[in-house]
C-alpha cells in the first residue's frame, strides 16, 4: 500500500489557499456591511420623518416654530375637522416690551378668522422638547371638557422625537402626528444641502441623547 505523503511545496500552496478565502471573505463581508451602513445612512433622514395625523380631541402646535409654519398647519388641520381646538405652543419672555403670549394672541385674532375661539396660547418655560412636555400637560389639563387625544404638529425631522417623547411623558393620552415640511431647514436627502445635513446631524444628536439617557427617567 502506497501513503500519499505532501510535499513542503504543496503544504505552502494549501495555506496560501486558505488564507485567501478568509481574505476574499472578510473582504465581501466588509463590502456587505458598508453597502448596509451607507444604505441605513441615506435613509437616515427619512426616519426622523413620522405623517400620521388622525382625528383628535386638540391639536398643539409645538413652540421653536421657523416661520409660522407649525401654526398654519395646525390652523389647517383645525378647520378640517383634524381636532375641536388646537392649542399653540409659545416661549415664555418678551421682546420690545410686549411677551411673546401677547404677540401670539395679536397674531391669532388677526389670522385664525371663525376658528379664533378654537385657539389658545400655551406658555412654555423651557426650550427642550422633553421639559415643554411638562408645560403641555398643564395646558391640557385646564382644558374642558378633557381631551383623550392629541395631534401634534412640528417641523417634520422633529415628528418621530416629538412623537416619542409626548407617548413617553404623556401616556395618558392616544398622540399622533403631523409633519411640517420646510425646505429651507431640512429634506430627507439631506447631503444635498448644507442647512438640511447640519439639521440632520443636530437632531440625530438629539433622537441618540432622549433614547440612551432621557427616555427611561420617569
Amino acid at each position: 500500500m502506497t501513503s500519499l505523503q505532501i510535499t513542503p511545496e504543496g503544504a505552502s500552496r494549501k495555506r496560501r489557499d486558505s488564507v485567501l478565502k478568509r481574505k476574499t471573505a472578510a473582504a465581501a463581508i466588509a463590502v456587505i456591511l458598508s453597502l448596509v451602513g451607507l444604505f441605513c445612512l441615506l435613509r437616515s433622514g427619512d426616519y426622523l420623518v413620522v405623517n400620521q395625523p388622525e382625528r383628535s380631541d386638540v391639536i398643539v402646535a409645538l413652540a421653536g416654530d421657523h416661520n409660522d409654519r407649525r401654526y398654519w398647519s395646525g390652523l389647517d388641520l383645525l378647520r378640517r375637522g383634524f381636532g375641536q381646538q388646537m392649542v399653540l405652543d409659545v416661549p415664555g419672555g418678551q421682546i420690545y416690551g410686549h411677551s411673546f403670549a401677547e404677540r401670539a394672541s395679536e397674531f391669532v385674532a388677526r389670522t385664525a378668522g371663525g376658528q379664533e375661539s378654537q385657539v389658545s396660547i400655551c406658555v412654555i418655560a423651557y426650550d427642550s422638547t422633553v421639559q415643554e412636555a411638562s408645560d403641555i400637560r398643564t395646558c391640557l389639563e385646564r382644558m374642558s371638557p378633557a381631551p383623550r387625544s392629541v395631534l401634534l404638529v412640528t417641523n417634520d425631522f422633529h415628528t418621530r422625537r416629538a412623537l416619542s417623547i409626548m407617548r413617553s411623558r404623556l401616556p395618558q393620552y392616544r398622540w399622533s402626528v403631523a409633519a411640517v415640511n420646510d425646505t429651507s431647514l431640512f429634506g430627507v436627502f439631506w447631503w444635498r444641502h448644507r442647512e438640511w445635513a447640519k439639521t440632520w446631524f443636530y437632531e440625530w444628536q438629539k433622537v441618540a441623547w432622549w433614547r440612551l439617557f432621557e427616555s427611561w427617567r420617569s
